[in-house]
């Protein structure tokens, strides 16, 4: 607290207006667990910026980031090549620095970016309009659930139990806060859910995941025309993006609204982020759609011109008539993501998704092949789930130590089913060499 120009009189002002006894009990929903009891481990008062930035760095130097070795991690944040010319270009002072255009229509570059990334995303999803983006993929889920609830005036949203488990607590926070409920299917590694049979006159929207996080295909068709008729809406979520180069897009199978995370093309993993959620839906829902809408017009000269359509965040418009509350878009990793797929065309961004899908297969049949391994997925794109003779935890953490990052252990997204404990998810990509991939089947064969 000590750079707050605060004194303690006006802490103790500020902590009673609010009805709280002491500031660390504005922090009482963050588990124990979580927080910090004192100093991070090895600093003191006394160190000096130089030996503070030795500590600093030798802290560091402990995590292995995925791009210093063989990396087949997946599960909602995947390596891709990112040109360098992306990184270069989004780096140009005339983006790095620009924020929320209060001005809109003076910002024409700005906006023209944005409504080429709105028509990128409207393309590959299948859709009829996008967005100017939201903070990331779960968020994005998350506003389709409450866009959903406000189309339909329903409250029950279903979840598939094929959905990344992290963009299922991020809705049950919302529901939880927000009053309305989350059911969901048991997660099945297998997939065949018969979510159809779930949806009653309550449900407002029904969640499912293409290619699960288990990475099996779902073919949507049928249980959108299962929505239809019952008055639900259809949410389809995306986190691998680079899929939609080669699946069909989720408009075509009949989806109403589409969230992604759309951090594989144009932005790194950035240790976790940040990334950019994407989100699409049906014109006719165009009303109820979060965030803002970037739209084409001519001036008073006739000369192509852009300007923001809708903008119905809070900050804008009344806050009661707000179809959300978030606050901004991912303007620069949207940026990003438009000089990314702009490099890469339509011829390029399928031929990417070929190559990542070849990738994925060539592993799957090595992996496969190893004994005590077994492959559940009866189809995938670039990732897939083995099933282990061991708890796959132990396997990865021996593996890493082999200068491989194996996937994620079911144990780390269900630490609460001990029955999936087993589960290996693998993702491959086109960074992944051959040479890489006879080394994680080889050190599986010696760990198993």
């Amino acid at each position: 607290m000590r750079y707050l120009p605060h004194t303690e009189d006006d802490r103790r002002a500020m902590l009673a207006a609010i009805g709280a006894p002491s500031v660390d009990a504005l922090f009482r929903d963050v588990p124990p667990s979580a927080r910090l009891d004192g100093p991070i481990a090895g600093l003191s008062t006394t160190m000096g910026e130089l030996e503070v930035d030795r500590h600093m760095s030798a802290l560091a130097a402990r995590s292995r980031a995925a791009g210093s070795m063989a990396s087949f991690i997946g599960a909602g944040a995947y390596r891709h090549h990112v040109p360098s010319s992306v990184d270069h270009l989004i780096q140009r002072g005339e983006f790095l620095t620009s924020y929320t255009p209060y001005q809109p229509e003076v910002s024409q570059g700005t906006l023209q970016y944005l409504f080429e990334f709105q028509t990128q995303v409207a393309m590959i999803t299948g859709m009829e309009v996008a967005n100017a983006s939201m903070y990331d993929g779960a968020t994005a889920t998350v506003e389709a659930v409450v866009m959903a609830n406000r189309a339909t005036r329903r409250g029950k949203a279903i979840l598939s139990g094929g959905l990344h488990p992290h963009y299922r607590a991020v809705i049950e926070t919302q529901a939880h806060f927000g009053g309305f409920t989350a059911v969901s299917a048991p997660p099945s590694p297998v997939g065949g859910e018969d979510l159809a049979t779930m949806i009653d006159a309550e449900t407002s929207c029904v969640v499912v995941q293409n290619p699960s996080v288990f990475g099996q295909l779902v073919d949507l068709a049928p249980l959108a025309k299962a929505c239809q008729a019952r008055g639900a809406l259809l949410i389809a979520v995306v986190t691998e993006v680079v899929s939609l180069g080669a699946v069909t897009s989720p408009g075509e199978m009949g989806a109403d609204i589409v969230a992604c995370e759309g951090q594989s093309i144009g932005n790194a993993l950035n240790f976790g982020g940040p990334h950019v959620g994407l989100f699409a839906t049906r014109e006719k829902y165009v009303r109820q759609m979060p965030g803002r809408l970037t739209g084409e017009t001519v001036d008073a000269d006739g000369r192509r011109g852009w300007v923001l359509t809708l903008s119905t965040r809070e900050q804008h418009i009344r806050r009661e008539k707000a179809t959300s509350n978030i606050c901004t878009n991912s303007g620069l990793c949207a940026l990003a993501f438009t000089i990314h797929m702009s490099l890469l065309g339509e011829t390029g961004f399928r031929r990417l998704a070929a190559l990542n899908h070849a990738a994925a297969v060539r592993l799957a049949e090595k992996l496969d092949g190893v004994r005590g391994a077994r492959l559940l997925n009866q189809s995938f794109f670039n990732e897939f789930t083995l099933k282990l003779p061991v708890p796959a935890a132990g396997v990865v953490d021996a593996l890493a130590e082999r200068g491989v990052l194996a996937g994620v252990p079911g144990s780390r997204l269900w630490p609460e089913r001990p029955d999936l404990a087993d589960l290996l998810i693998v993702a491959a990509t086109e960074t992944n060499t051959e040479a890489e991939m006879d080394r994680f089947a080889t050190l599986l064969e010696e760990v198993l």
